[in-house]
């Protein structure tokens, strides 16, 4: 999941899924076996998922401080706070706050919210004058979002992982960015959505 997570920056999972079949093909999926491998071979074997040098070095990156902060095992670090780790987690180049959260949620159990584009999406079709409050009209950071969210869900990471998935789904079915609406779960409650509704109807 880790390593997922930093092949999806700026591509499609399908390319992702790809890469990380072959990384499991060849053994590759643990820190030290990835800071082994020559850098020309990982280059080339996550070569689908873009910018393949760059993310070779990011996941050299990774694996180092997995190794040093945690013998190797991600997952040991999951009953730490939260919080600590990502920061710890934000000073690897190469790791954003997307790409962290994703790593604290998905591989090591954390309560976080990814926030990505499709959050992003959803979020501001649902209602545009909220969004607009929230964000002054401008773009809503990261963290506010975040935040934002989190205060007024106060879930776990059950919930969390449910929600995303549930908007993966939802942009990939419905809202695209040129929007399906017709069908969509959430047309009676979406600005963007009520509006196409009426243009189907003709009003």
């Amino acid at each position: 999941m880790a390593v997922g997570a930093v092949l999806t920056q700026n591509t499609s999972w399908s390319n992702v899924e790809r890469a990380v079949g072959e990384l499991k093909k060849r053994d590759l999926l643990t820190p030290s076996n990835l800071l082994s491998c020559p850098d020309e071979v990982l280059s080339d074997i996550i070569h689908p998922t873009g910018h393949h040098n760059q993310k070779t070095r990011y996941l050299k990156n990774l694996s180092s401080w997995t190794i040093e902060l945690a013998d190797g095992d991600i997952e040991s670090l999951s009953h730490r706070d939260p919080w600590e780790i990502r920061a710890l987690l934000l000073d690897v180049k190469g790791i954003g706050e997307e790409t962290a959260d994703s790593i604290l949620c998905y591989s090591m159990g954390m309560p976080l919210i990814v926030i990505d584009a499709y959050t992003r999406r959803v979020l501001s079709r649902l209602s545009s004058r909220y969004w607009g409050a929230l964000s002054g009209n401008g773009k809503v950071s990261y963290t506010t979002l975040q935040s934002h969210l989190m205060e007024r869900l106060r879930g776990d990471t059950a919930l969390y992982n449910r929600l995303h998935a549930l908007i993966v789904v939802l942009c990939k079915d419905h809202c695209l960015s040129d929007p399906i609406c017709k069908g969509c779960p959430l047309i009676d409650i979406c600005a963007k959505g009520v509006g196409c509704s009426l243009s189907e109807k003709g009003k």
